[in-house]
């Protein structure tokens, strides 16, 4: 797994570094100080699976970036890092794409479980965040209303199909790569055609859109 870490704290980065190097599996680290180094990592490094953002960038406006790598780039997920993490700038940046938001303040245990859940295809919002049920009804919603086409409709091919079922069910781009022996270019292109297809802009609100239309693969 290759993730870039965008901060440009050193010792955040560095506390980080420490926890992602806990996770299960081989993990790949590159760091960016600023915004301007995060899109040449992400142009030298076009295998990478996740972007840690933090919003305050001392060139660009965190939510802008955040907004230009969704587009972008909408196969690599993307986590905001932040020191505020008020309900505003959750709902934000989960509104721009994010599928995660991790406060820096959160211990070393939340941080490896977020990780964790958000490895598995799921969305990270702090606990203080979401014991306010109405922001969680109100993201799941927003996710779903954007797509209740059949799978007929949606125009996708059948390796597209496959893919997205696997998407479904967890699975990284280097899993999917795995069991369809396919090249990981030709997943992430896949990828990058089901997100179009179902109007979302990550790998997550796929996986819920996809699940408002029932049985996906019986539906073809």
């Amino acid at each position: 797994m290759k993730i870039l870490l965008v901060d440009d704290h050193v010792l955040i980065r560095d506390a980080l570094r420490g926890v992602l190097r806990d996770l299960k599996g081989e993990v790949t680290i590159i760091e960016a100080s600023n915004a301007r180094q995060a899109i040449e990592g992400i142009d030298q490094h076009p295998d990478l699976e996740l972007i840690l953002l933090d919003l305050n960038l001392p060139d660009r406006n965190g939510f802008e970036i955040l907004a230009e790598l969704r587009n972008r780039y909408p196969a690599i997920s993307v986590v905001v890092l932040s020191a505020h993490h008020d309900r505003d700038n959750v709902t934000k940046a989960l509104d721009l794409g994010a599928v995660g938001f991790i406060p820096k303040s959160a211990k070393r245990e939340v941080m490896l479980s977020a990780f964790n859940l958000i490895f598995s295809g799921g969305i990270y919002i702090p606990p203080e965040i979401l014991a306010r049920k109405e922001l969680a009804s109100e993201t799941l919603t927003a996710a779903q209303s954007k797509q209740q086409l059949s799978a007929i409709d949606l125009g996708l091919t059948e390796r597209q199909m496959e893919v997205l079922i696997l998407m479904m069910q967890g699975k990284s781009n280097k899993a999917i790569c795995r069991v369809l022996d396919l090249a990981e270019p030709t997943v992430k292109n896949h990828v990058t055609s089901i997100l179009k297809a179902l109007k979302v802009t990550n790998r997550t609100e796929a996986v819920i859109a996809a699940g408002a239309l029932g049985s996906t693969h019986n539906a073809d």
